[in-house]
């Protein structure tokens, strides 16, 4: 007889959180997406990305690993030492195949020896893919002007 075992923990506003044996979370899947980011190797975050994954920023639309790739590639080339973290996580909504969070995301750089910084809003959807939770949506806006 097989025996699976759920475990359910609090979480953030009297919300609860679902794991399962060893899967990994979606918070733990955007924790690692947020470190490996920083490594400036795309190669890192392919694992983290569904290969149908759609990412929105301010300077274009990119759908699938291919144009993905080449949107942080150049972005790694233009600023070679930048530095990118999230603050103010919310998850809005989780369910056992899809959660979606938005966040603060904040940026440090150096271009030509000038220290530069920057900042935005985002949201990012996640979707549960043969047992692993990926990043299937990323939508990175600039803060509205007061």
């Amino acid at each position: 007889m097989a025996w699976e075992v759920a475990i359910f923990f609090p979480r953030k506003r009297g919300t609860w959180s679902y794991y399962r044996g060893q899967q990994m979370l979606p918070e733990e899947t955007l924790k690692q997406y947020e470190a490996k980011i920083n490594m400036h190797d795309f190669d890192e975050l392919v694992p983290l990305i569904s290969p149908n994954a759609i990412f929105w920023f301010n300077d274009g639309s990119f759908c699938g690993l291919k144009q993905i790739r080449q949107a942080f590639e150049e972005t790694w080339q233009k600023f070679p030492l930048e530095n990118y973290w999230l603050e103010n996580l919310e998850w809005v909504a989780q369910s056992r195949d899809c959660a979606g969070c938005t966040y603060h995301f904040r940026w440090k750089a150096v271009l030509n020896g000038s220290a530069l910084e920057g900042g935005g809003r985002g949201t990012t959807i996640l979707r549960r893919e043969a047992n692993v939770w990926k990043i299937i949506h990323e939508h990175l806006s600039q803060f509205p002007k007061q």
